[in-house]
């Protein structure tokens, strides 16, 4: 069957240079899985932190449905925490308090199991004309390839 991606943050790869990536799971309430399965998330401008050494999403917009109980109104945005290996953990950590580097979750997806998983990145920050050159490349090889489909 494979993976059903539901969201991916686009921007991210545009404004960060990935160097690694990891896979992890999300504790996720019911209400925001069934908000998962209608694809009403959102990653962008989201991003990982630690917090007493565990790791959370915060910033992304998993949106309720309308069908879900109506007086209760959670916060669409609230931290939530990812589950990785304790060893991934500490290397993560390590990288971010050192290194400076940054943890952008790429994107969310149900892996062939049916489980909820984020594709995180440990990044690096590009600069503004690496992103202009990285446009540049990119307009470039779709320009080639629309010339040799022309032939």
């Amino acid at each position: 069957m494979g993976i059903i991606v539901i969201a991916q943050n686009k921007k991210a790869r545009h404004d960060y240079e990935i160097l690694e990536k990891f896979e992890a799971g999300v504790v996720l309430s019911g209400a925001e899985v069934k908000s998962l399965r209608a694809k009403r998330v959102n990653l962008q401008d989201s991003y990982c932190r630690f917090v007493k050494q565990e790791l959370f999403l915060m910033n992304a917009h998993i949106a309720y449905l309308d069908t879900i109980n109506r007086n209760f109104s959670p916060d669409t945005r609230t931290p939530r925490k990812l589950l990785l290996h304790t060893k991934e953990l500490r290397k993560l950590y390590v990288n971010v308090h050192t290194d400076g580097l940054t943890i952008v979750p790429l994107m969310i997806y149900f892996n062939e199991r049916n489980y909820a998983k984020i594709s995180i990145a440990l990044a690096k920050g590009k600069k503004e004309y690496d992103k202009r050159a990285d446009l540049k490349e990119k307009s470039l090889k779709r320009e080639a390839q629309q010339a040799m489909k022309n032939r």
